[in-house]
């Protein structure tokens, strides 16, 4: 008895179907590095983390 149907346009469906194919294209090129999220906390390309100031006493 309390459902709500909301009016969904044609072109909010189109917009929605576009960004969904272009996330698909995206993940295809780009794979996400860790999709387990084994690494997280972690520098993606295995750099020690230096701070802002770099250590540069220059």
């Amino acid at each position: 008895m309390g459902e709500v149907i909301r009016f969904v346009s044609k072109s909010e469906r189109e917009r929605a179907r576009l960004i969904e194919e272009a996330r698909a294209i995206y993940g295809s090129i780009f794979p996400p590095a860790d999709p387990a999220g084994d690494g997280q906390g972690k520098p993606a390309i295995g750099r020690p983390f230096i701070g802002r100031d770099g250590g540069n006493a220059s």
